[in-house]
């Protein structure tokens, strides 16, 4: 394990040369990032067909191998998102507060970069970039472990990414990628205590809790989403059909897509059959409570139904006696991702958002929102399901900590 520990030690010697670099440095390093990916499609791509290969033969289920898979246009929208980070302000050197005591003392809270910033994922190799580029906008080192499944993808895009720092005059070691994807190297990641400031998971929720559980690093949690769709007695049907559409078969394979739909007793027998018919079009496998199968053909739901974050087509279905019922459901079975009403009826909607304990609650919108992106915060390195420091997407100012500056001018205490 000692290519962890020297990776980790290498991130944070880079780190305070990125620390110190000023923000134009930092967007300079950005825009480069962007153009040495935009030069390298054709090593990317052959780089991910051999993970691609990999998963095929290993039997990979189709979701997992459309997160894996980059194409042209991914890799576009993966620089694009570099540059859109380039267009946000720089969290260092913020003030988020300041004042003046009585004694003359003038004291200021100010963001600085964590330091060393790990991440240990699954799957999709556009969160070596997503990751890499956040770190670098908030001043922060990066230290990376993705899965087995994307190792030859993740080393072409860290490759990529130092080269392009290291013409920047910055350390290419601010990137650094372990290329030990055992579980051991994950574990020793999470003892690096002194090495690394903080360590997010981002996967299931297997490797969520085996991170928390070993680590005596700092740990954010993050991702894991069973997330429910509840339409209520005063939805709109068309909405709620398009919702619950979009949120379950937008991309099936992410954390912030419906897994749970419950629909109000009243409105079961009018909307059930029809939206389970465009469902199971759309592919989606459903597997429904007793009451819920009285209006449309699906399987019996069993009692893990409720409780898996499925990645997948498939579907569980409900059908509550109202708001109370769906709240207490949710909070019997949610994992505090994301949660989403469909209502006309703005009391049971203020209801739903104040009792609902979740990162992110909708009303009339799709679960898919949930997303550093769509709000605004450019790429994100994960969706916090806690409640510790940051919760729901963590973009800029979430990887960063404040100090408190404090000036005097000969002061001493009595």
């Amino acid at each position: 394990m000692s290519d962890v520990r020297d990776a980790c030690a290498a991130a944070k010697a880079a780190a305070p040369a990125l620390a110190q670099a000023t923000a134009a440095e930092r967007d300079a390093a950005l825009e480069a990032m962007a153009a040495a990916l935009d030069a390298s499609h054709s090593r990317v791509l052959e780089a991910n067909a051999a993970d691609l290969a990999s998963a095929r033969e290993e039997g990979v289920s189709t979701a997992l191998q459309d997160r894996l898979t980059l194409t042209p246009e991914r890799l576009d929208g993966i620089a694009a998102a570099l540059r859109e980070l380039v267009d946000l302000p720089d969290p260092v050197g913020v003030v988020e507060r300041g004042f003046t005591r009585p004694n003359g003392l003038e004291i200021r809270q100010v963001r600085v970069p964590l330091g060393v910033v790990a991440m240990v994922y699954e799957g999709r190799p556009n969160v070596t970039v997503d990751a890499a580029g956040l770190a670098v906008k908030s001043g922060n080192a990066c230290v990376l472990r993705g899965s087995r499944t994307a190792i030859h993808s993740n080393t072409a895009l860290a490759e990529i990414l130092r080269e392009a720092l290291a013409g920047q005059g910055l350390p290419a070691d601010v990137v650094r990628l372990i290329g030990d994807t055992s579980r051991e190297s994950v574990a020793e990641l999470g003892r690096a205590r002194g090495l690394v400031d903080l360590l997010i998971p981002r996967g299931g929720a297997g490797l969520i809790n085996a991170v928390v559980e070993q680590s005596s690093v700092p740990v954010i949690e993050t991702g894991v989403g069973n997330c429910h769709v509840y339409v209520d007695r005063a939805a709109d049907p068309d909405r709620a059909r398009a919702i619950v559409l979009n949120a379950k078969t937008h991309r099936p394979s992410v954390c912030n897509a419906a897994e749970t739909l419950l629909v109000h007793a009243d409105v079961a027998a009018e909307l059930l059959p029809g939206l389970a018919a465009e469902l199971v079009a759309a592919g989606v496998e459903l597997r429904g409570d007793e009451r819920a199968r009285a209006h449309a053909s699906m399987d019996l739901a069993v009692g893990e139904d409720w409780d898996a974050e499925y990645l997948d087509l498939v579907l569980a279905v409900g059908v509550v006696d109202g708001l109370d019922g769906a709240i207490a459901h949710i909070a019997a079975h949610g994992t505090g991702h994301t949660e989403a009403i469909v209502t006309e009826d703005r009391g049971a909607a203020r209801r739903f958002t104040a009792e609902v304990d979740a990162a992110a609650v909708m009303v009339n919108a799709s679960t898919r929102f949930t997303d550093g992106g769509e709000f605004g915060f450019g790429a994100e390195i994960g969706i916090s399901t806690q409640k510790l420091h940051a919760r729901g997407p963590m973009g800029l100012a979430e990887l960063t900590t404040t100090k408190y500056v404090v000036e005097g001018d000969g002061q001493v205490r009595h």
